[in-house]
C-alpha cells in the first residue's frame, strides 16, 4: 500500500507487503521489501535497502519485519535489515532520524527518535540506540550493546560495551567516555541545574576512586536524586555487558 503524494522514482522496487504512508519519497533503485512500515513524510535515496532478510545463518524466511517512524531521511546505500524470530521479529527505527550514507541497522535493533547515523555506522544486530543519539561514521556496535540517551560516539570508535547516556565517548587507543556530552545537552536545552547534576553524576562515576558500585550506592543515597541522573543509574545498573566508563 502506497499513501497518497508519494513520489516513486525510476527502478524502484516496493514488495507485496510494504506500506508507505502519504508524502514520502522514494528517489531512485530504492528496494523495500518484507513486512515493512514506512511512516509519513519519509525519504529514501538512491540505493537503499529496507526491510530485506537479515544477515543471520538462522533465518528461514519467517515473516518478519521493519517499522519506520515519521519523518526520516535515509540516504544513499543504506541497509535496514527485517527482525528475526528469535529476536523478538522486528527491527524498529524511530522517527525524525538522519541515517547517513552506507549505514546499516542489523536485525531486531531498536532504533529511538532524534537520532542520527553517520556514514558507515554499523549496527549489529539486536543493538539499541535510545533517543538523540549520535552515532558517528565508521563505528561498528557489537551485537546486544545499548547507546544511551543523547549519547555522543565519536568517528571510528569500536563500541563492545553500552555506551552510558549523556556521555562524550570516542576512541583515541582505546573506547571509552571522556565526560559529558554538553554541546548536544546545551543545544536540546538541558537546563544549568540539569547539566550541574549529571556533571556531579559523572564526577562520582569517573573522578573518585569509588568501584561503580559503591559510586551507583553513593548516588542514590544523596538527598535528591533528579530524574536524569535516576535514569543513569537505572541504565548503568541494567547493564549486561558492562558500560564504556
Amino acid at each position: 500500500m502506497i499513501g497518497a503524494r508519494c513520489i516513486v522514482g525510476p527502478f524502484c522496487t516496493i514488495g507485496a507487503h510494504v506500506e508507505i504512508a502519504e508524502d514520502c519519497e522514494l528517489v531512485s533503485h530504492v528496494v523495500v521489501d518484507g513486512h515493512t512500515r514506512i511512516g509519513r513524510g519519509s525519504k529514501i535515496y538512491s540505493f537503499a535497502a529496507v526491510g530485506v532478510a537479515p544477515q543471520d545463518l538462522k533465518y528461514q524466511g519467517e515473516p518478519t519485519q521493519v517499522e519506520i517512524g515519521e519523518r526520516n531521511v535515509i540516504r544513499e546505500y543504506v541497509t535496514i535489515s527485517r527482525g528475526t524470530a528469535g529476536g523478538g521479529g522486528i527491527t524498529r527505527l524511530g522517527s525524525d532520524c538522519l541515517v547517513m550514507a552506507c549505514a546499516h541497522i542489523g536485525h531486531d535493533s531498536q532504533i529511538g527518535s532524534h537520532c542520527i547515523l553517520a556514514n558507515a555506522a554499523t549496527l549489529a544486530g539486536h543493538v539499541t540506540v535510545e533517543d538523540y543519539a549520535t552515532v558517528g561514521a565508521l563505528c561498528p556496535v557489537h551485537q546486544y550493546c545499548r547507546i544511551g540517551r543523547y549519547a555522543y560516539v565519536g568517528g571510528g570508535s569500536v563500541v563492545v560495551q553500552d555506551v552510558l547516556p549523556f556521555s562524550l565517548t570516542s576512541a583515541k587507543r582505546e573506547t571509552h567516555a571522556f565526560g559529558l556530552n554538553r554541546v548536544g545537552l546545551q543545544r536540546r536545552g538541558f537546563s544549568s541545574e540539569q547539566m550541574r547534576d549529571l556533571h556531579h553524576a559523572y564526577k562520582t562515576l569517573h573522578a573518585t576512586k569509588l568501584n561503580t558500585t559503591q559510586a551507583l550506592e553513593r548516588l542514590k543515597a544523596e538527598e535528591s536524586v533528579s530524574e536524569d541522573v535516576r535514569y543513569l543509574i537505572d541504565f548503568i545498573e541494567s547493564s549486561t555487558r558492562g558500560v564504556l566508563k
